[in-house]
């Protein structure tokens, strides 16, 4: 129920508050621009006399600008990561040498990663090799063996 004399005007800025508090309960970035939206609809309401409709048309215009607004301003000033491949496990191993537990061959074999195997493609490479992981497919290493010092390419 609204108390009698209550201006719209107030009731979309306390609703526009209300929003304000939700998104510092519920963190999320979108409802700070929805109660910004709600606060500038009631201060039209409250300096010029508007009808029901013509603030909730005011109200969906400012919010969707608002959002509009915000996400392009929250995405040009997102930071970059400082390690982008944080939760890629299997980008992070993209250029480490591994051991060859067994051998690589057209049908594949196995590698040793930190203190786990994993299914290898590519080499060939014997059990004991060293080879270098050059991509990832699905849970399967595409490496390439390392050239020792002292080999050369016949």
């Amino acid at each position: 129920m609204i108390p009698a004399g209550l201006e719209p005007g107030w009731i979309w800025a306390i609703g526009g508050v209300l929003l304000l508090i939700a998104e510092i309960v519920a963190p999320g970035f979108f409802l700070v621009f929805v109660g910004a939206a709600a606060i500038v609809t009631g201060l039209f309401a409250l300096l010029f006399p508007l009808g029901l409709a013509a603030q909730l048309l005011l109200f969906a215009l400012y919010a969707v600008v608002a959002v509009m607004a915000g996400r392009k301003i929250y995405a040009r000033a997102g930071t970059p990561a400082s390690d982008p491949h944080l939760n890629d496990r299997s980008a992070r191993l993209i250029g480490r040498s591994v051991l060859v537990t067994r051998a690589i061959d057209g049908h594949g074999g196995r590698v040793r990663v930190g203190d786990g195997e994993w299914s290898a493609r590519g080499g060939p490479a014997d059990a004991g090799d060293q080879v270098r992981i050059v991509a990832v497919e699905g849970n399967c290493l595409i490496v390439t063996r390392e050239r020792l010092s002292g080999e050369t390419n016949e």
